[in-house]
């Protein structure tokens, strides 16, 4: 299964570099397809990863092999509420930072002028690297479970990516269409080839899903849940839906 999940890997890294050409994405209301794509990402987590993060849960408590964390080795959900904590840390300081480069730019005289990258925005963009290594690490174990397994994860970290990159490239334009979008697409593949260099214990792996699974909880909330961005609920709900029965038909 090798070379499935390194041709999953090479789209999902393909995805985030051509994902700015997409027509219609940066629009009010928002777009469908970003909605869409939220529904299925949201599924995806709720359907699937907290029903086996439950199961790593228990896992966990009977065969506790992070000495050195005890209390999280027991407790998958923390290290979810902690993947999500670190998502709107992320988006928090990222919203600040657009807010503050906005301000400085009113004082130039042509009004055009891009702001110049900032620490936070290089920051930000290598959080989500590391974030998509974690994916590219998953590519490996989800491929070695089946292909069935590997294709909806997939499926769902792709149209996962197309909202992440949305909100990348609406704080950090010309920053994420510049190098960014190049450093979050090699996250996958330096992911995956670490995947398939290295095995990692069972608790560790369960403590990575849970971690994704609640990064992916918050990345969903904030994208869907700002007045701002007028989503739209029905293609929500129909990519939740569809997705749903498509997990439980496989």
């Amino acid at each position: 299964m090798a070379a499935a999940s390194a041709a999953a890997a090479v789209v999902l890294a393909v995805l985030h570099a051509l994902a700015g050409r997409v027509r219609g994405l940066h629009v009010v209301p928002r777009s469908w397809l970003l909605s869409a794509g939220s529904g299925v990402s949201a599924a995806y987590v709720f359907v699937h990863l907290l029903p086996e993060l439950a199961h790593v849960q228990d896992h966990l408590v009977e065969t506790s092999t992070v000495q050195q964390v005890p209390y999280l080795a027991s407790h998958a959900w923390i290290v979810a509420l902690a993947g999500l904590a670190a998502v709107y840390g992320l988006e928090l300081s990222a919203r600040r930072s657009r807010a503050e480069r906005s301000t400085a730019s009113q004082g130039d005289a042509r009004g055009d002028a891009p702001p110049a990258p900032s620490v936070v925005g290089w920051g930000h963009v290598g959080s989500y690297a590391v974030y998509n290594a974690v994916i590219g690490y998953l590519l490996v174990e989800r491929a070695q479970v089946s292909a069935t397994t590997l294709a909806t994860f997939a499926f769902a970290m792709g149209v996962h990516f197309l909202v992440n990159d949305h909100g990348l490239r609406e704080h950090h334009a010309a920053l994420y269409d510049g190098r960014g979008r190049w450093v979050v697409a090699a996250g996958v593949l330096v992911g995956w080839a670490v995947g398939m260099a290295t095995t990692i214990a069972e608790a560790t792996l369960g403590l990575l899903i849970a971690f994704l699974g609640g990064g992916i909880i918050m990345n969903v909330l904030k994208e869907e849940l700002p007045a701002d961005r007028r989503a739209r609920w029905t293609p929500f709900a129909l990519g939740a839906t569809a997705y749903t029965v498509l997990l439980l038909a496989v």
